[in-house]
């Protein structure tokens, strides 16, 4: 790459990346109490209604407080809040009845449909990429944040990149290069998820093999 007179002037692109996410971690923190005002919730609140859309079964507490990467007492404040306000209550696990597991009740499940709603205004930003740029953006944002995971920065989420079910480059259709055993189909850089409610969470070992052939 040719090197101009910017190059100089300017700081290294990765640390301008870093600002510009800072900045959107802003909005989406000033959205989020924005939002959490107008109905009542804290946006943490907010979070573990949307997280529990997910967890057909719930969600024991000290999950939810690994997820969210906030201590346990904090977890345990809030969903008793949650419990008061009628949107979660606690269930005996059908699998060991000494666990006690986090549950959306069905006026839980409605307010999470609006909660899962508020950083909608970052979709609308995100439309003004095309196609390209949007798929090139969205693989990107999974290898940084699978990076943050693997240097454990943040949580292991449900994400296609730590999943045992993830096949990376199995397929040489550049649209398609990756396979998904669990419904056993191809797939593409804009089909990877974030949060699957059909995660498995594979291996250290597997995830750092799967980690080297997605990145190769």
């Amino acid at each position: 790459m040719t090197k101009t007179r910017f190059d100089a002037e300017s700081d290294p692109l990765p640390q301008r990346i870093a600002v510009g996410l800072n900045k959107v971690g802003l909005a989406l923190k000033f959205q989020g109490w924005q939002a959490a005002g107008e109905r009542g919730l804290s946006p943490l609140q907010g979070q573990i209604l949307a997280m529990l859309t997910t967890a057909r079964r719930g969600l024991k507490p000290s999950v939810i407080a690994e997820r969210l990467a906030v201590s346990a007492p904090t977890i345990s404040d809030s969903v008793k809040t949650l419990t008061t306000k009628g949107f979660v209550e606690r269930r005996a696990d059908e699998q060991d009845a000494r666990v006690s597991l986090v549950v959306l009740t069905a006026k839980g499940r409605l307010e999470a449909r609006t909660t899962a709603g508020w950083p909608d205004f970052l979709a609308g930003a995100a439309e003004a990429l095309g196609e390209a740029e949007q798929e090139a953006f969205w693989r990107g944002l999974m290898k940084m944040i699978a990076t943050l995971q693997r240097e454990e920065q943040i949580p292991i989420s449900q994400m296609c990149l730590t999943c045992r079910h993830f096949r990376p480059n199995a397929h040489r259709d550049p649209n398609l290069p990756h396979h998904c055993a669990f419904i056993d189909a191809p797939m593409g850089a804009r089909h990877l998820r974030l949060d699957c409610a059909e995660h498995d969470e594979a291996p250290t070992a597997e995830r750092e093999s799967t980690w080297s052939a997605f990145t190769r």
